[in-house]
């Protein structure tokens, strides 16, 4: 067999596998250090394809994250008590802001004034992952020196960052 026919064959079967693995376990997190707003963004995106079959095993089977609010609204605030920010041992009380649905995906927004001082932050990100298991979160931390990333998969429950102090 050509070389070529085998990596199409690779490639089709590459293409495919998203369809057959339907939920793709996995949530990505973007912690924005704002200084022009002074605001700390916190963006949540999840597949909405898990997010459906999350909010029928959290509230009901007859949950509707495509068309009802109330169930948007009820994830929302699920993702939300389960997303943690410490800075110096305190959870900062992070506001939920907002969610909607772009495409595939569903958004959850969060956000506080950034914190005076802050060298570090301690991330807790546990949504979906008391349902499945095998659900990773990543978590990236960006606005300050370097974009930082958290990956909470396995039995991590609790990552922490350092930031250079005189920086902005």
């Amino acid at each position: 067999m050509s070389r070529w026919l085998w990596l199409l064959i690779v490639l089709v079967a590459a293409a495919a596998l998203p369809a057959a693995a339907h939920q793709q376990k996995a949530a990505l997190t973007k912690v924005l250090f704002n200084h022009r707003t002074g605001q700390l963004d916190v963006m949540h995106r999840f597949y909405l394809h898990d997010a459906e079959h999350a909010v029928k095993k959290l509230f009901d089977r007859n949950a509707d994250m495509l068309n009802s609010a109330d169930t948007q609204q009820a994830f929302s605030d699920y993702v939300a008590a389960r997303f943690s920010l410490l800075h110096q041992q305190q959870p900062l009380p992070l506001e939920l802001v907002g969610f909607e649905v772009e495409g595939k995906f569903f958004w959850v927004y969060q956000q506080i004034a950034i914190p005076e001082s802050v060298t570090s932050l301690t991330v807790k990100h546990d949504a979906l992952r008391d349902i499945w298991p095998q659900q990773v979160n990543l978590v990236n931390i960006e606005g300050q020196e370097t974009i930082r990333s958290l990956n909470f998969e396995g039995s991590t429950e609790v990552l922490s960052v350092s930031f250079d102090s005189h920086h902005h």
